[in-house]
């Protein structure tokens, strides 16, 4: 039976999950889920209206987290989640790395210059966002700088759900105009730019800087 993974990539937390499936080799089928319009499972399984939320037979669950915990268990190789004491504890360091450090810039960052204005039809903070990215964004790509090592994956030296959450909320910064500096920051440019080509990633971003793209004036 194929799973259902509610919610839309341009999501860092619903990208994260599905780079993670498709890394897996699950079979998934990736379903919008918006407010009022979402169907009754969506609710059943997300009862906050969070994304991402998944279906797989008569199990409901939400959380990028909860659900990547539980696409491990199911389907254990190829191993994405290390399974020794140190590295694991490392590798989850860096997914709550991604999911609120990162990932909070970054949402102030999207929300206001794309969700707001084309997505609810309101005007963002655009003064909000451009402090989170002065001030928040480059303690974020120091850290980065210092921490990636000479193999280019952040845990055992292969590609793990480590490199998964931090870059996927990097990429959606840079669908609005917010990316690492290749001169002072090349070793974190280097490596958000060779996790994300990563055909897992990479076809999902086309398709989103499809979507992203400025509109044509009417």
């Amino acid at each position: 039976m194929t799973i259902t993974i509610w919610g839309s990539t341009l999501s860092p937390f619903v990208r994260k999950t599905v780079v993670f499936a498709i890394e897996k080799g699950i079979d998934f089928e990736l379903t919008p889920a918006f407010g009022a319009s979402a169907p009754p499972e969506f609710h059943q399984a997300s009862p906050f209206g969070k994304i991402p939320a998944m279906k797989d037979g008569d199990f409901l669950l939400s959380d990028s987290t909860a659900i990547i915990a539980y696409l491990e268990a199911i389907h254990p190789e190829p191993n994405l989640v290390p399974r020794d004491p140190k590295a694991h504890a490392r590798a989850i360091w860096f997914e709550e790395f991604g999911d609120t450090i990162v990932g909070a810039c970054g949402g102030k960052i999207f929300f206001n210059r794309f969700v707001a204005p084309r997505v609810m039809g309101r005007e963002g903070d655009l003064a909000a966002a451009d402090e989170a990215q002065r001030t928040e964004f480059p303690r974020i790509a120091d850290y980065l700088e210092k921490v990636v090592p000479a193999s280019g994956y952040l845990v055992e030296d292969r590609f793990t759900l480590a490199d998964i959450a931090v870059c996927s909320p990097f990429a959606t910064m840079a669908h609005v105009d917010c990316t690492v500096n290749p001169t002072t920051h090349p070793k974190a440019f280097g490596y958000i730019e060779a996790i994300t080509a990563r055909p897992s990633f990479a076809k999902l971003l086309e398709q989103e800087r499809a979507f992203v793209k400025p509109r044509e004036p009417a």
